[in-house]
Parts: C-alpha cells; structure tokens; sequence
C-alpha cells in the first residue's frame, strides 16, 4: 500500500522549507554576503583597483588604524553608559507604575510618548533644546545659576558624548519601562502577600521579590538594547556626526562613514564584521555569567 507524503519522514522538512527559505534569504546569506566582503577589495571610487579577495588586509589595517581605537573606546562608553541609565531609569518607572494608584494609568501611557517619536525628531528636537545661543536647556541652567554662560554642549569634546547619552537615555528608557512593567505584573500576588505578612519593607520586597522575578526580562532587555545602540549610529550623525575631532566616533559611525562617504565598502565591512564578533562574544558571556537563564 503506497504510503501517504505526510507519514514520511520528510515531511516536517518540506513543511520548514518556506520558512527556512525565508531565514536563508533574509539572514544567512545577507550575513556572509558581508563576511565575504570584509575580504575583498571594493572602493566604489577607486574601480581601477578591483574587485578581488585581499585576504585580511583590511584586519590589518584596523589595527593599525588609531581612529578604529578611539571608536571602540567611545562605543564601549555609549553602550555600557545609555544601558546602564536607560535600566536604572526604566525600572524606577516600572516599579512606580506597578502601584497601580489613581493617574498611573495615564501616565504609563505618557511615557512611552518618547519611544514612538523617530530618532529624527527626537536628535532635532533636543539639538534645538541644547542650541547654544536659543536652547532652553542653557536658558534654564543659567536662570539656576548651574551655569555661568550658554554652553555649546555638542561643540565641547568633554560634554559631547555624555550629552548625546543623556539624549539617548531620554528616547529609549521607556523600552526598558514597558518590558519590565509587563515582568512587573507576571509576578504573583501572593508572594507580595506572603512579603507582608513578614514585614518587608519596600527595599526588601524589590530586592528579594522583583529582581529575581524580572531576571530574565532584564538579561533579554540589555542584550537587545546593547545590539541596537551598537547598530544605530543615526541620533550620532544628526547630533555631532562623530564629532567634535573624534569624541563621539563610534564603530558604527565610522563604518558608515568608510562606507558611503569614503566609499570604502571592504574596509567597512570589516568593521561590521569585527562589531558582530563583539556583540556576539559579549551577549553570550553575559547571559552566560548572569546565571538567568537556568533553572533555579
């Protein structure tokens, strides 16, 4: 008796082939499209030099290249800076809201207003604020007496880069807020309840109840938050364009710069490259020594 497609091992094969299709098209081979590249030569200005393999060139070169190191020092402070400020603020957030009281309602619903507005009117918007001569920003701190004079904040190498944090942290912390109100409320009531009847106080029951209850969600958060500031190099580009002298150059800017300024596409795709064996080798130790993802 023949047998039926569906009883044949194959089939849950050719069930996965559009979607692994999909994955190959979008994912895989975008991805070693551009590991190929970081080994060929490819200078859109420069054709005459072709388009060949150039073995690890391009490695070499960044390693000798001074500007690579003050990138990924500077990456280094945008990332781990903008995480750290985005959690503490996000879960301050989260933990107020989780309260439930009259209005809190509403204002869970405020806060996101920075997160849904685009990176672009976000770094315009605040360039305005922080304008040296019309800024509000300035306008404020000097009617406090923080400040002597208006200070061009993104014309200072020193204040640069922690200013374009602050900005940062302002547009993304409702990410974090949103994520860990929802962990916030999986946790059982009971456990509150339990905390109560014991008399711990607030400190004790957000140390011992919902951090350990929010874990996970926080390993998942830092991860794809470090990924997308170390990908995103737009609100650097409107704010400073990796300026000024290098003081807010990071991986990602100086790649999209070697790319379509310099036109240097091999170049660039070794930086892309070099960010991916970052990114990778540092989320993996991470969950790895946070311990959040076994079992208790």
């Amino acid at each position: 008796m023949r047998r039926a497609i569906s009883d044949t091992k194959a089939f849950p094969w050719l069930l996965l082939l559009p979607a692994l299709a999909l994955v190959f098209a979008v994912v895989i081979y975008p991805t070693l499209s551009g590991i190929d590249l970081s080994f060929r030569q490819m200078r859109l200005n420069r054709m005459d030099l072709g388009q060949g393999y150039v073995g690890l060139r391009h490695y070499i070169a960044l390693w000798d290249d001074p500007i690579f190191w003050i990138a990924a020092q500077n990456t280094l402070l945008w990332v781990v800076g903008t995480v750290i400020l985005e959690l503490a603020f996000g879960m301050i957030i989260a933990v107020a809201l989780d309260y439930e009281l009259p209005g809190f309602r509403f204002m869970s619903v405020v806060i996101l207003l920075p997160w849904f507005l685009p990176l672009v009117v976000a770094g315009n918007l605040w360039a305005l604020m922080l304008d040296s001569r019309l800024g509000i920003i300035n306008a404020a701190l000097q009617g406090l007496g923080v400040i002597e004079g208006y200070k061009a904040w993104f014309a200072d190498p020193n204040w640069a880069l922690p200013a374009a944090i602050m900005v940062e942290t302002w547009h993304g912390f409702p990410f974090f807020g949103l994520l860990l109100l929802a962990g916030l409320k999986g946790i059982p009531t009971e456990l509150y309840e339990a905390a109560a009847v014991d008399g711990a106080r607030f400190w004790h029951r957000f140390i011992h109840i919902q951090l350990p209850g929010l874990r996970i969600i926080i390993v998942a958060t830092v991860v794809l938050r470090a990924i997308s500031l170390m990908n995103s190099p737009e609100l650097l580009l409107i704010l400073t364009g990796g300026g000024p002298g290098r003081s807010t150059q990071v991986l990602s800017l100086y790649a999209f710069h070697k790319a379509y300024r310099e036109f240097n596409f091999g170049y660039a795709g070794a930086l892309s490259v070099v960010m991916f064996v970052i990114l990778m080798t540092c989320s993996w130790l991470y969950v790895r020594y946070s311990n959040a993802l076994k079992a208790d």
